[in-house]
C-alpha cells in the first residue's frame, strides 16, 4: 500500500522521502490536535483515582 503511494508523489527520490517525512508529521499533527483530545473521552485512561476522598475503603474483617 505505502509503495504505490510512494511511486505516486512527484520528483526525485530525496524529495519524494523529504515530502513523506512531511506527510506523516502533518499527519501526526492532526492526530494529536483533534483525534486524541476527542477519543480521550471514550477511554479510561485519563480517570484519575488519586486525591478522591468520596468513598472509605472496605475494611479487611480477620
Amino acid at each position: 500500500m505505502y509503495g504505490w503511494m510512494f511511486r505516486l508523489l512527484p520528483g526525485p527520490l530525496w524529495f519524494r522521502v523529504l515530502l513523506t517525512l512531511a506527510l506523516i508529521a502533518g499527519v501526526l499533527v492532526l492526530m494529536v490536535q483533534f483525534l486524541f483530545p476527542w477519543m480521550s473521552q471514550f477511554t479510561g485512561f485519563t480517570d484519575s483515582t488519586i486525591g478522591f476522598t468520596g468513598a472509605t475503603p472496605i475494611a479487611v474483617q480477620s
